[in-house]
């Protein structure tokens, strides 16, 4: 008997101009069940105001379809925007999961935001924690994560069908790879973890969790191949060994700055997307931490 043929998902993604951040919904067939992946919840930080602009652009498509959201995946606590996460479960309901090793993530943050007795580092604060190889359904879809550290240490990859959500891993074959210089980061488990996923067949289809627009190019993308980032990607091909890609994202790691949005993202992200509860004036505050990030980031 024939090898059953590799399930072909369906996914449409939503691009955030403002964040460059593509978030996803995946799903088995119109009327059937589905995964948002990476969603985005708006931050102006001149007002500090939140809106759901991106997020309800993905709730509009998940009702025209019919579809019945079954997870509400991150594939690691986010610096560059809010999530988006609890928003959407409140709309469309859906479980919100994250990689078992975002405890190490809460854990650095907590401490550097100064959070109470009231904020335990334990990752409960999501509906459930994906093990490494962990296998999941999606309505008729199974997902499998595959755990990618070096970007942080409790970044996960998604496996769902032929189609590769691969976080903050690599970006577009032209514009390259993640920043490894976070708290846990780390290039030498960046270059392993894409070897890893360097095994899956050539044809998987691979979606980015961004797109920064090299020079020279002017239209958004968020799909290539196992096979193109092989063969084409300007940081880590199938040629690059691991000692050129730790000294090409070290150097480069040492000239970036921070992502504008990482101290009001991250504490939100760490709880689920959940805003802080209100004080008793009835509003939520945010933490700024004076003089402390770089500190943490060593």
């Amino acid at each position: 008997m024939e090898p059953s043929a590799t399930p072909r998902p369906n996914v449409e993604a939503f691009f955030d101009p403002r964040t460059s951040t593509i978030s996803y919904v995946v799903y088995d067939q119109p009327g059937g069940s589905a995964a948002i992946i990476d969603p985005v919840l708006d931050y102006e930080p001149k007002s500090a105001r939140t809106t759901p602009v991106q997020a309800q652009r993905i709730a509009a498509f998940v009702r025209e379809q019919s579809l019945q959201v079954e997870w509400i995946l991150e594939t690691h606590a986010h610096a560059d925007h809010l999530s988006g996460a609890a928003w959407l479960q409140a709309e469309l309901g859906g479980r919100i999961a994250i990689g078992q090793h975002i405890t190490q993530v809460q854990d650095v943050f907590k401490k550097l935001y100064g959070l109470g007795d009231d904020f335990v580092a334990d990752g409960s604060q999501f509906d459930a924690l994906i093990d490494d190889q962990a296998t999941f359904q999606i309505g008729t879809l199974t997902a499998q994560a595959l755990p990618v550290p070096g970007h942080t240490p409790a970044d996960l990859a998604y496996l769902i069908g032929d189609a590769l959500f691969a976080g903050d891993t690599l970006f577009m074959p032209d514009v390259g790879s993640a920043r490894c210089d976070f708290p846990g980061g780390d290039t030498g488990q960046m270059y392993d973890s894409v070897q890893r996923l360097y095994t899956l067949p050539d044809d998987t289809r691979f979606f980015v969790c961004h797109d920064y627009l090299p020079e020279g190019r002017c239209d958004v993308r968020w799909e290539s191949s196992i096979g193109a980032q092989k063969a084409g990607n300007i940081h880590l091909n199938a040629a690059t060994t691991r000692e050129q890609f730790v000294a090409l994202r070290s150097t480069r790691d040492a000239t970036l700055e921070m992502p504008v949005l990482i101290l009001p993202a991250l504490q939100v992200n760490i709880r689920a997307g959940h805003l802080p509860e209100p004080e008793a004036n009835g509003s939520r505050y945010l933490k700024i931490p004076l003089n402390a990030l770089f500190n943490h980031l060593q």
